[in-house]
């Protein structure tokens, strides 16, 4: 097994991700007065961490300003607690799932995708992986399709905070990995990453140009070949610091997950609950 799988493994990303878009998980939120995106976001994710001031959500986030992350915390805990937030989001996580998914949230084969889920994401090393360990620390759901999507998020933030690593190895800040990914991905995701992650227009020309001068990035916002080049490696390290998740495994076995659980990925995009095309 090389790291090509862990790229393969990553296409079961939108089982987790839908739960930024769905419109459930808002409604489960807003119950506790978090009526907007940004203040159902942030602490519905941080959660799992416990009530942590905004800082250290934008440090684990990563890609955020400041500002996104001090907006959508400001309060929070004095209105929930993060056991009743997590609590809510698997509430949405389950009205959204059975809504998207239908009928295959009760198949009998997501209890072998859960097993084969705990096997690879269960107990792996913990140093620098804050988000994966705060969602390993959370007890596995009950429901075959909520431990399902628990199994997801563990590997989900598993390769995300090793990919935070490698970026931090890189000397790359939050404004300039999102220059280097709208232009890696393209498909739009420069303008969705404009809007979503509130750097400034200032702060974003600073940063395309910070990659300029390192002769990652033209003057019209294109990857160099330099660029693309470091770029690529980024997600190959990436690959590399999750494959251990997916070599406990195997290639049978991750090829049986991928089997198990893509129909329902399937399901997710062609109804709707990720609407957003992404490379990374």
């Amino acid at each position: 097994m090389d790291s090509s799988t862990s790229r393969e493994m990553h296409k079961l990303e939108p089982l987790h991700a839908m739960i930024y878009f769905v419109p459930e998980a808002q409604e489960e939120y807003a119950a506790f007065g978090l009526d907007n995106q940004a203040s159902g976001y942030f602490p519905a994710r941080a959660a799992a961490l416990g009530a942590v001031p905004w800082q250290v959500v934008q440090a684990t986030f990563f890609g955020f300003a400041p500002f996104a992350a001090e907006y959508g915390m400001t309060g929070v805990w004095e209105r929930v607690s993060p056991a009743e937030l997590t609590k809510a989001r698997y509430r949405g996580v389950d009205r959204a799932l059975r809504r998207l998914c239908g009928e295959r949230c009760d198949d009998a084969s997501l209890t072998e995708a859960v097993e084969l889920y705990r096997t690879a994401t269960v107990d792996l090393p913990r140093e620098g992986r804050a988000l994966y360990a705060g969602n390993a620390a959370l007890p596995w759901p009950s429901e075959p399709h909520l431990a399902l999507w628990h199994g997801q998020t563990l590997a989900r933030e598993f390769r995300g905070d090793g990919h935070l690593a490698v970026l931090t190895a890189h000397d790359i800040n939050a404004p300039q990995s999102l220059v280097l990914n709208g232009a890696f991905a393209g498909h739009g995701m420069t303008g969705f990453l404009k809007q979503s992650r509130a750097w400034s227009p200032e702060q974003w020309d600073e940063a395309a140009k910070q990659l300029v001068d390192r002769g990652w990035v033209t003057d019209e916002g294109a990857l160099t070949d330099a660029g693309h080049q470091v770029r690529e490696s980024i997600e190959a390290k990436t690959d590399e610091l999750a494959l251990q998740m997916w070599q406990r495994l195997g290639d049978e076995g991750c090829s049986r997950l991928r089997e198990l659980v893509m129909p329902l990925v399937q399901d997710i995009i062609d109804n709707g609950g990720y609407p957003v095309a992404t490379k990374r």
